[in-house]
């Protein structure tokens, strides 16, 4: 009989030691995680970036990623949108009884191996243990520690003219979600999950004079522009025609009556910089997996001032506001 997760391990006892020093340590073993601490101490900075995300996604595992994997790339990119160069993170999972082992062994080895390929480490966390019934399987919060590289991007400092740039199709991870909890067909829909801290000190190096990084996560693409606009005097206009989205993104969006501009995404960042510098960004995005179909999709302007517009593809023009309700819950 396969082995499961029962109140015990959440004890503090022999078998919550078992599963911290046995399961948990090998894979994200590290000195300062060794120590088995409360906190951890770690080499600091004078200018920190501090994140911290919640992950309670359904299903947990997913065409693409899964919780684990989500976890640590959540908080990766959070701390990469501020400029800064993520280091270190916490890592504490809420664990329902009778959670198999096996699936938690997954999860783990999908952290180790997201915080690899990231470059941080997990070096602190917590274990709970919740009665069945009460946690959905597991919930996992993350907290991230960067060092400042490129202080001063805000939505503050966009100008009129400046080019508006999206690092790849837009709505994978929000879609694949969907589709794995309804069950139906995949195709080649995956969720775009991805760290995206390397391709986004790549560009605030290339002293491009970049005026916001944004990671379009929940309500999508056009939630997060209407963010840059509001309560501002300049507007956003992007153009249809200009976005990219997968083909097989954009048909099962039609089924499922939703709209890929409002679908999460996990693994692209939404980039404004002067328009002479546009080309100079898309190329060095473009050097990376994760924005190889990275394009310009609009530009900043007078026009509508706190507004966010599509150009459509009849030539009109239409008003996308931020979304309102859960268009996808539990997505992340």
């Amino acid at each position: 009989m396969e082995e499961i997760i029962t109140l015990d391990y959440g004890s503090g006892g022999k078998k919550t030691s078992r599963l911290i020093e046995e399961m948990i340590v090998p894979q994200l073993d590290n000195p300062a995680l060794r120590a088995l601490g409360d906190g951890a101490v770690v080499n600091g900075s004078e200018k920190l970036c501090f994140s911290t995300d919640s992950f309670v996604v359904d299903p947990l595992f997913f065409p693409g990623g899964d919780i684990g994997k989500l976890s640590v790339c959540g908080t990766v990119n959070d701390i990469a949108m501020c400029g800064g160069i993520p280091k270190y993170l916490s890592c504490a999972f809420i664990i329902e009884e009778g959670f198999r082992l096996s699936e938690l062994q997954r999860v783990i080895d999908s952290i180790r191996k997201a915080a690899q390929e990231a470059g941080v480490q997990v070096v602190t966390g917590d274990t709970k243990v919740v009665e069945k019934g009460r946690g959905d399987g597991i919930y996992i919060n993350t907290a991230g520690i960067g060092f400042l590289k490129h202080p001063g991007l805000g939505p503050e400092n966009i100008k009129e003219g400046d080019a508006v740039i999206v690092s790849g199709t837009v709505g994978d991870h929000g879609t694949a979600v969907m589709l794995a909890r309804s069950g139906m067909m995949q195709g080649d829909i995956k969720s775009d999950c991805a760290a995206l801290n390397r391709m986004a000190d790549k560009i605030l190096s290339l002293d491009a004079g970049i005026r916001v990084l944004r990671d379009p996560t929940r309500g999508g693409l056009a939630t997060t522009l209407n963010e840059f606009t509001e309560g501002r005097e300049l507007g956003i206009e992007i153009e249809d025609g200009l976005i990219p989205v997968n083909p097989a993104v954009r048909a099962a969006c039609d089924m499922l009556g939703l709209d890929p501009l409002y679908c999460a995404n996990e693994g692209k960042l939404i980039a404004v910089v002067p328009e002479e510098n546009a080309d100079k960004v898309i190329k060095a995005m473009q050097e990376f997996p994760e924005g190889k179909d990275a394009a310009l999709i609009g530009r900043v302007t007078a026009g509508y001032p706190g507004k966010l517009t599509m150009k459509t593809a009849f030539g009109g023009a239409r008003i996308l506001q931020k979304l309102t309700g859960a268009q996808l819950p539990r997505i992340c």
